[in-house]
């Protein structure tokens, strides 16, 4: 039961992972074009303060319009084709119109803002493309089909996707699961985490099932397939998260929700002021700067501000405290969470088996027990031997050597000789451990000596963390595991949730994921495998465990916790409800601004200079309002 001839398989999972997010961005044009904006843009700026002559300040400002902005004037034009008027063309003519009376720092300065804010929008949709494909790595690249012939039997090795139902596979020892089928023949244990999320191997034996991506133990196991490669369990995980990344609608900032009128309006009112005083006789250059002057109030710079800063800044605040939010679109999503669900196994767990207890017979001693376990467990890889030997080491125990004679019993546990003595640590009987716990027995001599048991034990932080998260939202925080009910039941009572589903396959729990938003409650999924990743991508939000988290988690998440501290959680929620509310206050106070310039420039004449003093005024004012974001009391509420 705790033996492994081969070594453990990765934490994450995959011959090649993804790229890291630099990677990914350097293969991007948009990001070369963004990059280009800004470096042009901050030499021009620098060129300004230090007084050199204007035509140098001027050209790099207008090379900076062009690097920036071409993508988003196409953009802006294509839509206009299609008879529909969108931010990217009003942001164009603007900056030109800023340009144009002078303020082309202004122009400038939105330029790098959209061309940046494209750029990450760009990479974060290519680096989910990239995980999902590295998901694939968890199949094999073979299986060992086992055929009929003369006098015998014949093994052909073949790609996976040439298995068909009732074909026969032979799987040896540290081999993955080529299919999902039935053993016909044979003994083992199968570490199942990376598509289950159970934290210790499973025993399978004749008629039991087996699922492709999983990693047989030390046993040879003979098994039926039951499923074609295109309906196995990884190829449902991919297609689930292929699925509910397609459908599920793009979020946006809710200020891009009306930009499109917003964008129309503008434009319309523009012709409008330059068109209505022509017909009525005024002088053409009196009329056009007038509607200049119109384009630049309302132009759309406080209003992008206003939203930008605060989620920014508060983006790097929860960076700051270890939590990476990929994107403002997320940092204000996050706010709006209904519901927090929870995965088990390595979000509110250690996702790793610690000893709880020793239980000597009577006439032994719990060190020396476990210091015999933790010597015939020397060369064993399987989770139970890594938790036997680390409990020896930190009581001061020997933990490494001493053992003759090692094998590993396939499905059963280990045997060793320690100084004289047989040992065998094997699956203990029922009844010996605790709902949540994993029991073995140890046996000296064939006499048995006491039973070890281990547990995957609770992160401190965790109760706190639910306590928090049930306070901040208005449905209860929900447990999806595909552990067991005991074992999810425990830990439930641990930590104080009330809502428990255990034994969820991946589907399973995107489809509970899709009960709650389907209610109206937007959900915020905390996760950190393989098996989470579907529910991630169907959840409104979704958090990922950095250091445990597989490629593929890491990846589809919104959100990752770099510390893997789950008391993170609610103040990434309330700081995403501070930064909300600034937004808000930010908006009232631009529209404020520009009602008053425009109805001023409608109703009078507004001089150019105080229209430029006003419309920068309101903006500086709202980007210094949402830097407040950056204080550590922010963070801590």
């Amino acid at each position: 039961m705790t033996g492994t001839a081969a070594p453990p398989a990765p934490a994450r999972p995959g011959r090649g992972r993804p790229p890291s997010l630099l990677a990914t961005g350097a293969r991007l044009p948009e990001v070369h074009w963004a990059a280009a904006a800004l470096a042009l843009f901050l030499a021009g700026w620098a060129a300004q303060l230090l007084a050199a002559p204007a035509w140098l300040s001027w050209g790099l400002y207008l090379a900076c319009y062009a690097a920036g902005g071409w993508e988003p004037a196409l953009s802006g034009l294509r839509a206009a084709r299609e008879r529909t008027l969108d931010v990217d063309l009003l942001m164009i003519v603007a900056a030109t119109a800023a340009a144009g009376i002078g303020q082309v720092f202004d122009g400038a300065l939105l330029i790098v803002i959209f061309a940046t804010s494209g750029a990450l929008e760009a990479v974060v949709t290519r680096r989910t493309a990239d995980s999902v494909g590295s998901l694939l790595d968890l199949a094999p690249e073979r299986a060992v089909r086992i055929t009929a012939a003369p006098g015998g039997e014949r093994e052909e090795t073949v790609h996976p996707a040439e298995l068909r139902v009732g074909d026969t596979v032979l799987v040896r020892p540290g081999e993955r699961i080529g299919a999902d089928g039935t053993v016909l023949d044979g003994e083992s244990e199968v570490d199942r985490q990376a598509i289950t999320g159970e934290s210790v191997p499973v025993p399978r034996r004749e008629g039991d099932e087996v699922l492709s991506g999983t990693v047989n133990g030390t046993g040879a196991l003979r098994v039926r397939v039951d499923r074609p490669a295109a309906d196995s369990a990884v190829a449902r995980i991919v297609a689930l998260v292929e699925q509910a990344s397609a459908t599920k609608a793009r979020t946006q900032l809710f200020i891009e929700a009306i930009e499109r009128r917003y964008s129309a309006g503008v434009v319309a009112a523009t012709l409008l002021v330059l068109g209505v005083p022509l017909l009525l006789g005024e002088d053409f250059r009196a009329a056009l700067l007038r509607a200049i002057v119109f384009m630049i109030v309302a132009s759309p710079c406080a209003v992008v501000l206003s939203t930008m800063p605060p989620l920014l800044a508060a983006i790097a605040n929860a960076g700051r405290h270890g939590v990476l939010v990929k994107s403002a679109t997320v940092m204000e999503q996050v706010g709006r969470t209904g519901a927090v669900a929870f995965d088990k196994t390595g979000t509110l767990t250690r996702g790793e088996l610690r000893v709880t207890e020793v239980r000597p017979a009577p006439g032994q001693r719990a060190e020396r027990l476990l210091a015999l376990a933790a010597a015939a467990e020397h060369r064993s890889e399987h989770p139970v031997g890594r938790a036997v030997r680390a409990a020896a080491r930190e009581r001061g125990l020997p933990a490494d050597g001493g053992a003759a004679d090692f094998r590993a019993l396939p499905g059963r546990g280990v045997r060793a000789v320690v100084d004289g003595t047989e040992v065998r640590v094997e699956r203990a009987g029922e009844g010996t451990a605790g709902p949540a716990e994993t029991a073995v027995q140890v046996v000296l001599d064939g006499r048995p000596a006491g039973v070890i048991a281990l547990a995957d034990t609770v992160r401190e932080e965790s109760r706190a963390a639910v306590a928090a998260v049930a306070a901040l939202t208005p449905a209860p925080v929900h447990l999806l595991t595909g552990d067991n009910a005991a074992a999810a039941g425990h830990v439930a009572a641990a930590v104080g949730i009330g809502e428990v589903r255990s034994g969820l396959l991946p589907q399973d729990k995107a489809d509970a994921v899709r009960t709650l938003e389907e209610a109206g409650v937007p959900v915020l999924l905390v996760g950190d495998g393989i098996n989470d990743a579907p529910a991630m991508a169907a959840a409104t939000t979704a958090a990922a465990m950095g250091r445990r988290g597989s490629d593929l988690a890491l990846d589809t998440a919104d959100a990752v916790i770099v510390r893997d501290d789950p008391s993170a959680l609610p103040r990434l929620i309330a700081l995403s409800r501070r930064a909300r509310r600034l937004v808000l206050a930010n908006l009232c106070i631009a529209a404020a601004v520009i009602t008053a310039l425009v109805a001023w420039d409608l109703a009078g004449t507004l001089p150019l200079p105080l229209a430029v003093a006003g419309h920068e005024g309101s903006t500086v004012l709202v980007a210094l309002n949402g830097l407040r974001l950056l204080s550590s009391r922010a963070w801590e509420g």
